[in-house]
């Protein structure tokens, strides 16, 4: 996981209060070997959060750094964000406050 942030994060870089999430793939067998059709697997809204912007800056001027961090583990919302294709790989960018919940 940590080459994956590092290399998608020198590629795209999240301006203000931004997230860049990769969503987590869903299972795609069984525990016992079976494999799972793809319109059969679930949709996750889970994610791994693969860059951070510095934050926003209030009208006083007063930055508010981002509360999440790379590799932080998110819930997502179901819609929404914008999606964003780098090597193959579907990466979706949020505002920090469209992101549900931290994962722990």
């Amino acid at each position: 996981m940590a080459s994956r942030v590092t290399k998608f994060s020198k590629t795209i870089v999240p301006m203000m209060d931004r997230v860049l999430v990769q969503r987590i793939k869903p299972q795609q067998k069984t525990a016992s070997g079976i494999f799972i059709p793809e319109k059969a697997q679930e949709a996750l809204n889970e994610g791994h959060v693969i860059a951070v912007g510095k934050g926003v800056v209030t009208q006083e001027g007063k930055l508010i750094a981002p509360e999440l961090k790379e590799g932080d583990k998110v819930l997502l919302p179901p819609y929404g964000g914008s999606a964003v294709k780098v090597d193959n790989e579907e990466l979706i960018l949020f505002r920090e406050s469209e992101i549900l919940a931290k994962i722990q």
